[in-house]
């Protein structure tokens, strides 16, 4: 609903107008698939996708985003002024791109999912490796009862999201994966990395609120997880709609 991109037809050809931000990797992008309004009357039904080239006239690029985290994944805003298109640009049938993208998304929020907890599972190898090294008060801090239990913890969780992984992908192997599932995945596991960032960062104390530590590059590049791909709150309503309705 929030589209504000455009694309009108002349003759045999479709003229581009409009913008789109926080784009994942549109520095590097040569060839981008826009999701346009191609029928205002219809709303979200009129909405078409665009193979479109980076280097067609009027294809403008901003400036990288200056991000707090994941830098090595480049955001950008791409500007479109009167981008001509041929007819063949058309992804799919004219007005089909809403569905075209929803019947992506459980893909989407699957692959999200696997990066929450491999990262996830990273953050707690190199707490595991810290904590059998880092001494205090004698001993190291990975023999404090604190530090056992909140590992306990972190393990069991990054396991049991791990396991509904697993069901999920075997799901979306055989076509079963439903777009409510797919949102109690990405919930789940998202949540589970900001977590398990927290927890693991806390057990460096100082130094894991340093740069020089790889555990504050696991925290900072968590906290977008829950955010893009479909918000924690998107994801919750998804999943109340599933059981309560609208």
């Amino acid at each position: 609903q929030s589209i504000r991109t455009h694309a009108t037809p002349d003759g045999d050809e479709w003229v581009l107008n409009g913008s789109k931000i926080f784009i994942t990797n549109g520095i590097h992008a040569d060839l981008v698939i826009v999701a346009a309004i191609t029928d205002p009357g219809k709303g979200a039904k009129g909405t078409s996708l665009f193979l479109v080239d980076a280097h067609a006239p009027g294809f403008e690029k901003s400036r990288k985003i200056d991000k707090i985290g994941q830098h090595t994944s480049d955001t950008a805003l791409l500007f479109f002024n009167d981008v001509r298109l041929p007819a063949e640009a058309l992804l799919g049938d004219e007005n089909s791109g809403f569905i075209i993208m929803m019947n992506e998304l459980p893909r989407e929020r699957l692959g999200i999912a696997a990066q929450a907890i491999a990262a996830s599972e990273g953050a707690l190898d190199i707490t595991l490796q810290y904590v059998q090294e880092r001494e205090a008060f004698g001993q190291k801090i990975g023999q404090f009862q604190n530090t056992r239990f909140k590992l306990a913890d972190v393990k069991t969780e990054i396991t049991l999201n791990r396991a509904f992984y697993e069901q999920c992908a075997r799901q979306y192997a055989e076509g079963r994966l439903t777009a409510d599932t797919a949102a109690m995945l990405k919930l789940a596991s998202c949540e589970m990395q900001c977590r398990v960032a927290d927890q693991c960062l806390q057990l460096f104390g100082g130094y894991g609120y340093t740069a020089e530590y790889p555990i504050s590059r696991f925290y900072v590049d968590a906290r977008i997880q829950t955010i893009y791909g479909g918000s924690s709150e998107i994801m919750r309503e998804l999943v109340a709609r599933s059981i309560l309705g609208r």
